[in-house]
């Protein structure tokens, strides 16, 4: 893979003109109440499965989108940050940073199937569905690990050359990551 570094200019201009086309008029509709202790991370949406993702410090809180009301849960991630779906091969993957390791589950009983070392602390986790690979981003080894989305095989890892916080997949094979601590925008390929 190869990486580009883009100025964060580039990301402002994105943030200036996705700002400017912001519908108005947004407001709280309800709350959904899903217990338990634990920390609170990234949230992802199954739009397919019409399923929410939520981590929560040790497991993940699954909540149906329809009736508003928690579907299950899915254990052994801890420390998860968060939560990536491949739908095509029906499972889902958890980024857990005390463990550096990623929960491979599956997508209709939310059992566990296999967890999977990466770099150290993952945070950010990605589906790109153009490569067939998971990506985490690891805050404590400065790099991606690629994880193949069907067997749960790491297909490889790059060094980033900065602590990457969240990313983007464009479904065309490219992967956008931000170094938090650079102030600049990795391109993996």
């Amino acid at each position: 893979m190869k990486i580009f570094r883009y100025g964060l200019a580039a990301f402002v201009l994105l943030l200036s003109v996705c700002t400017a086309q912001t519908p108005q008029g947004y407001h709280l509709t309800k709350k959904i109440l899903i217990g338990r202790e634990g920390g609170w991370d990234y949230l992802s949406v199954d739009a397919a499965a019409r399923r929410l993702y939520v981590s929560r410090g040790d497991h993940v809180v699954v909540v149906n989108i329809d009736s508003n009301t928690v579907a299950g849960e899915i254990s052994k991630t801890d420390g998860v940050h968060g939560i990536a779906v491949a739908s095509e091969f029906g499972h889902g993957f958890t980024s857990n940073g005390r463990t550096s390791t990623v929960t491979m589950f599956d997508l209709k009983t939310l059992g566990v199937i296999k967890e999977i070392p990466v770099g150290k602390r993952p945070d950010a986790i990605i589906y790109d569905p153009a490569s067939k690979n998971i990506f985490t981003f690891n805050g404590g080894s400065d790099d991606a690990t690629a994880v193949n989305a069907g067997s749960g095989i790491v297909t490889g890892t790059v060094a980033l050359g900065g602590r990457p916080e969240s990313a983007a997949a464009d479904g065309q094979g490219h992967v956008y990551v931000n170094l938090e601590d650079k102030s600049e925008i990795a391109l993996q390929r």
